[in-house]
């Protein structure tokens, strides 16, 4: 003989907000900010080479200007994380570069969202002093 369903399914009635809202309480207690810097770091680097094309079949996401981001976006993050990943930065290394060789190979020169900041104006140039003693100067 069967038992009737019950909401929720054999496990019982689905979970209240209130008891949805504390295990999620409860996760972000034990997560650390370097655990999603790392997350990130992974993501940027999957995304980055979908996005150039490395992956069978996304050939036709090619774009190199998102490359660019992925790789400048992993440069500025890793150096937060090295020494808590230890031995294991080494993987996230080798993948970055990868994908900056992926990115040169393909014909990239480097980030085009990066904005320089501007040289400053030169100072006007003084005028040589004069060869002869005049009076006044």
């Amino acid at each position: 003989m069967s038992q009737p369903d019950t909401p929720g399914g054999p496990e019982g009635p689905p979970p209240t907000e209130e008891e949805l809202r504390a295990a999620y309480e409860a996760e972000l207690k034990q997560l650390r900010v370097e655990d999603v810097v790392v997350q990130t770091i992974v993501s940027l680097l999957n995304l980055g080479g979908r996005k150039a094309g490395l992956a069978p079949g996304t050939e036709d996401e090619r774009d190199l200007d998102q490359v660019a981001l992925a790789v400048e976006g992993v440069r500025r993050l890793l150096p937060f994380v090295e020494e808590v990943l230890g031995p294991d930065a080494a993987q996230l290394k080798d993948a970055l570069a990868q994908l900056q060789m992926a990115y040169v190979r393909l014909g990239g020169t480097g980030p085009e969202g990066v904005v320089e900041e501007p040289a400053a104006p030169a100072a006007p140039a003084a005028p040589p002093p004069p060869r002869i003693w005049t009076p006044g100067s």
